[in-house]
């Protein structure tokens, strides 16, 4: 801003001036002939003062003015900038909080657990199934150590429990995946695995643990190394059976010559004990070949008549061995039906050393072949006089190694079942406690097979005493599967 010029003062005529005072001691007599001029002087020069002065004043105000305008103009592009400005933020947060969120349910998905601990040794965070693996009951907030002052209201590593802190201590020092086994009381055996992980390039950063649980892995290592080692046993017996099956057909038939030599009655005994001991060992031999590897049966037209004609001859020598009265009633000479001889026979034997074995005192088994009406279907039944099946076991008897007697491999009656099933039968079971058992297979005829049967005439046999107050339980393939 322009300063403005001082009016000037006439120094003679200054009031403090010596010319001034002797003017005024000596009178006015001067005064009034030069006062007018002197007065006209100074009132020009006020006029040029004030006029100096508007002049300075307008430039100042438009100055004032020009730069209130330039601050107006920078203030509305300064708040436009900010507006912008906030803008961008406002949508930097929201994304950032959609982000957030989108990390949260990944996080809250994961089918692992994601354990974060501070490095001053607290639960900062934990998704559901860190919550579940470490047992915890809900999600750890430092806010609630904060609101409530007390610091120990956020969970700790030392609150879980201390097979938990056992696996994070080992996974923190492992530099892998580290696997524990779990073991708690009253509680299913578990494993989980661990994985240790730094936030931050210092070694003082919050750590994250990976968390997974692989008890159902564990269990089917355990179970294929099981099935691997069974494999391995089924294999090396099927070997070993195969070995012993040639020699001791050889001795089968040389206990066949001896028993039809003319011997008295001690040595007969022994012979038919030689040939049940055989006889048996072979229905067992057979039954680890025919588990393991059955092939495909090679059905012929046969007589079953005379199949049941040759059980009765060689299962004498075991009825005699183990005083077993045998009751035989064949009905089915002269009717042919396609089969495998070998395989039906082997159901035959594993059906009659079973009812054996549950009678070591004697008793009485019952060997029955008939035709249902219509010939509609060939029946073979084995009952016996033995404890019969508890009803808790006999949904079982049909399974692979189950067995209630000592010494058995528990295959005879899943062989049977395998081979009945090949040629397109069932087999089922009977029984009630303490009054002996029966085993039905069923055949069913097709249409040429039903034209090669001659007609009955006789209506088939009922079941015996035995079966007629027993309930009846089916195992066909349909029903196993």
């Amino acid at each position: 801003m322009p300063s403005l010029p001082r009016p000037r003062v006439n120094a003679e005529h200054a009031p403090g001036s010596a010319d001034g005072l002797h003017q005024i001691m000596i009178g006015n007599g001067g005064e009034n002939k030069n006062g007018t001029a002197h007065e006209n002087r100074n009132q020009g020069e006020d006029e040029q003062f004030l006029l100096h002065a508007f002049r300075s004043f307008a430039e100042a105000a438009g100055s004032l003015e020009r730069a209130y305008g330039s601050l107006r103009a920078e203030v509305e592009r300064l708040r436009l900038d900010l507006e912008d400005r906030n803008r961008d933020l406002a949508r930097s947060l929201a994304d950032n909080r959609n982000m957030r969120d989108h990390l949260d349910r990944i996080l809250e998905g994961l089918p692992c657990g994601v354990l974060v601990i501070t490095k001053d040794g607290r639960i900062s965070r934990t998704n559901p199934e860190a919550r579940r693996l470490l047992q915890i009951d809900s999600e750890p907030t430092a806010a609630a150590g904060a609101s409530s002052g007390d610091p120990s209201a956020v969970p700790s590593p030392r609150s879980l429990p201390p097979s938990i802190r056992s696996l994070l201590e080992s996974a923190r020092r492992s530099k892998g995946e580290f696997e524990l086994r779990l073991e708690e009381p009253n509680k299913e055996t578990r494993w989980l695995a661990a994985r240790h992980a730094l936030l931050g390039p210092d070694a003082e950063a919050d750590s994250v643990f990976i968390l997974r649980d692989v008890t159902e892995g564990k269990r089917l290592e355990q179970m294929q190394s099981r099935l691997q080692r069974d494999q391995a046993l089924a294999e090396m017996s099927a070997i070993l059976a195969h070995e012993i099956r040639n020699p001791l057909g050889s001795l089968e038939l040389a206990a066949g010559l001896l028993a039809e030599s003319l011997l008295d009655s001690e040595n007969r005994q022994w012979v038919d004990q030689i040939q049940a001991g055989l006889r048996m060992m072979a229905a067992t031999v057979n039954n680890v070949l025919h588990f393991h590897s059955l092939p495909e049966a090679q059905r012929i037209r046969m007589d079953l008549g005379q199949l049941l004609d040759w059980a009765r001859d060689f299962f004498q020598p075991l009825f005699r061995q183990s005083h077993v009265t045998l009751s035989m009633q064949n009905r089915l000479s002269g009717i042919f039906f396609p089969a495998d001889r070998h395989r039906l026979e082997q159901v035959l034997m594993n059906l009659v050393l079973n009812a054996l074995r549950t009678m070591p005192g004697g008793g009485w088994i019952e060997i029955r072949g008939y035709r249902t009406q219509l010939n509609r279907a060939i029946e073979f039944a084995v009952a016996d006089t033995g404890p019969g099946i508890s009803p808790e076991d006999l949904p079982h008897i049909f399974e692979a190694g189950f067995s209630r007697n000592a010494g058995s491999s528990g295959l005879g009656l899943p062989v049977c079942r395998k081979i009945v099933e090949q040629h397109g039968g069932t087999i089922r079971a009977t029984s009630l406690p303490g009054r002996g058992a029966t085993f039905l297979v069923t055949f069913p005829c097709s249409a040429q097979a039903s034209e090669l049967l001659p007609h009955p005439d006789f209506a088939p046999p009922e079941f015996t005493q035995l079966a007629q107050a027993s309930q009846l339980s089916e195992f066909s393939a349909e029903a196993r599967q």
